[in-house]
């Protein structure tokens, strides 16, 4: 069996053609595009074709697919996959290493979801893109005016336009500044800058509306008392086909909102969770049990339950509540069931 083993870079990348019954290996480095990586395909015809999961596996996966080869994409960050006590690590042995644990079956595939999903979820991912710049924009802005003694309006007052108006004419363009006014100059930039974001943000968020309003699943998640379509839309793009987790503990596991277990001979404790998978996903889990505590019963109940009138429970109670949310949203997208607050998940 001839099993091709990619150990991709942004811009180079190293194979090893590894032979499973002569035991025997070629290596090749390569350019990271469609074209080189085409012919390496069609010239060592592999029966499987083995990269790790990083940003550019995608595109990599759907080619091999268009080609007609078998491809496994798998998790580095499991045990077998990491380096200890090594005194060489280079992008052969990584390649070499991918083949051999292929061999023995030792890899944990990743599912890479459909072009519309990702491109979806890449979608949703880059509208807090936009809002992290838009912050940003918004706190130089605070700063200028803090550093030249001057006030404006606490909160979302500061944002309204009649107060940008004011601004705007409190700058000026760059060139017409004196040197005792350069800070009118960079207000003028930043005011630009917080308009344009504005403005792609109102265009991402009415194209991911419309997505929405096209879509069963989210749909579905937004009818839940306190998860809005933000929130629905994160948690269908990032579980995808529901059907590919064979139970809860694996949907939990996907977040990484499960602890953390030490167990050596006698100990056996827990730690925080493993913090693993999307961090968008876990935020927005966290940030939607807080506001569900407001708005829905059934997280009130789960929530006083947890706390158990301890102050120093309450994040805890949080984190289990976000994972219970996660499990009941799977189970609802899995069995295409509405919500229902008693029911219990399996």
């Amino acid at each position: 069996m001839q099993i091709l083993a990619l150990d991709l870079g942004k811009f180079k990348s190293v194979s090893c053609c590894f032979d499973t019954e002569q035991l025997t290996t070629e290596y090749w480095t390569l350019s990271t595009d469609r074209s080189y990586l085409t012919r390496v395909l069609q010239n060592y015809q592999p029966q499987l074709v083995v990269i790790e999961a990083c940003s550019i596996a995608a595109w990599v996966h759907d080619l091999c697919r268009e080609l007609g080869f078998e491809i496994l994409v798998c998790n580095p960050n499991q045990e077998a996959w990491r380096w200890k006590n090594v005194k060489r690590k280079t992008d052969r042995d990584d390649a070499l290493k991918l083949a051999k644990l292929a061999a023995l079956g030792q890899l944990v595939p990743v599912h890479i979801p459909a072009v519309a999903t990702r491109e979806h979820r890449w979608l949703v991912k880059y509208r807090k893109t936009v809002v992290g710049r838009l912050n940003r924009v918004q706190n130089i802005l605070r700063a200028l005016y803090a550093q030249h003694g001057l006030s404006l309006p606490v909160g979302a007052r500061c944002w309204t336009i009649a107060n940008l108006e004011a601004m705007q004419q409190q700058s000026k363009p760059v060139a017409e500044c004196s040197i005792d006014e350069l800070w009118r100059g960079q207000l003028a930039q930043e005011l630009a800058a917080y308009h344009t974001l504005q403005t792609e943000l109102k265009q991402l968020e009415t194209k991911l509306t419309d997505l929405a309003a096209r879509d069963e699943r989210i749909q579905l998640l937004a009818a839940i008392p306190g998860v809005g379509r933000v929130t629905a839309e994160i948690i269908a793009t990032h579980l995808d086909r529901p059907e590919r987790f064979a139970n809860a503990r694996q949907v939990s596991s996907y977040a990484g909102l499960v602890p953390r277990r030490y167990q050596s001979g006698l100990m056996d404790r827990q730690g925080g969770i493993t913090r693993r998978g999307s961090r968008l996903l876990r935020s927005a889990l966290v940030e939607c049990a807080w506001a569900m505590l407001r708005y829905n019963a059934w997280a009130r109940e789960t929530y006083l339950r947890l706390v158990r009138g301890q102050k120093n429970r309450r994040k805890k109670a949080i984190v289990a509540l976000a994972r219970k949310l996660l499990v009941r949203c799977w189970a609802m997208l899995r069995d295409r069931r509405a919500w229902q607050a008693t029911e219990s998940v399996a």
